[in-house]
């Protein structure tokens, strides 16, 4: 290769590089204008009702942006194509951020709609049949919720020591039924139902779908880590813009409309403690 030709080549490519990375501005940390990244369900409504009258009173300006999977709001997040999300809870976050090598942190839990067991061709749990077919959410952390709940139903056992971020099929010991099961993209799951006999559905997604919670098969008991978080970039967890979500989700006005407009949520272990 020409010398001088190798010299340009060298002195320029670190301008490819860089090129083809994206990295999150830094943007300021006590701006206005915010964009907040949700799922389809109810928590577009819990922050419009709960969280945004806080935070217009101190000036924002605040726009929700909706997602039609549980993918694209942390990659949308870390860019700096929004300033905060919520869909998620903790164990997906660290799976999602090791596997793709993202720096986001929540800022706050919330009240949250469990995930829930609907009937679909077959009706009643005891009526189940020989290689039934069953639909579950395809990522690890909520496949393990799903199975647990079939578990409680009595149609399957698994490994007690199943891991939160790699579970899978494979932690079925016991399926003496032989149960097809269907691992699906967590928004499918409401569509399911006509062809499959029971699927375990986020609480988020039967909402949005027209489900009742309260005519569900099972619900399940969330655990802290499994409540839904706000999220937002690791270096802006500090920022006034995060301290003020964290306020107005603490708030009076909060705490009043969860208790009336969001009823068979389960809270937080802060929520009704405000000083």
């Amino acid at each position: 290769m020409n010398r001088k030709l190798f010299i340009i080549l060298l002195v320029l490519l670190p301008f490819f590089i860089s090129c083809g990375k994206k990295e999150a501005p830094n943007l300021p940390g006590d701006r206005k204008n915010l964009k907040i990244g949700i799922c389809p369900g109810p928590y577009g409504d819990l922050l419009k009702k709960g969280v945004f009258p806080d935070l217009e009173k101190k000036g924002y300006k605040i726009e929700i942006v909706q997602f039609s999977d549980y993918i694209q709001p942390n990659l949308a997040l870390a860019s700096g194509d929004i300033d905060a999300n919520l869909f998620q809870h903790l164990p997906y976050l660290k799976k999602f951020t090791a596997d793709k090598d993202l720096k986001l942190s929540a800022i706050v839990n919330i009240p949250t709609a469990p995930m829930s067991v609907f009937a679909g061709k077959t009706k009643n749990p005891k009526d189940i049949k020989e290689k039934a077919s069953i639909a579950l959410p395809n990522d690890p952390t909520n496949l393990l919720r799903a199975l647990k709940l079939f578990q409680e139903l009595g149609f399957i056992k698994i490994n007690p020591d199943a891991s939160p971020t790699k579970a899978s099929l494979s932690d079925i010991t016991e399926n003496k039924k032989q149960i097809q099961f269907l691992p699906l993209e967590a928004a499918q799951l409401p569509r399911s139902l006509e062809s499959t006999d029971f699927s375990a559905i986020n609480g988020n997604f039967a909402l949005a779908s027209g489900l009742d919670l309260t005519k569900a098969v099972i619900l399940e008991k969330l655990a802290e880590e499994h409540k839904n978080i706000i999220v937002v970039r690791e270096q802006e967890k500090d920022s006034i813009f995060a301290k003020d979500i964290v306020e107005a989700v603490k708030s009076e006005n909060f705490e009043t409309v969860i208790d009336n407009d969001f009823k068979g949520f389960q809270k937080p272990e802060w929520f009704g403690k405000r000083k």
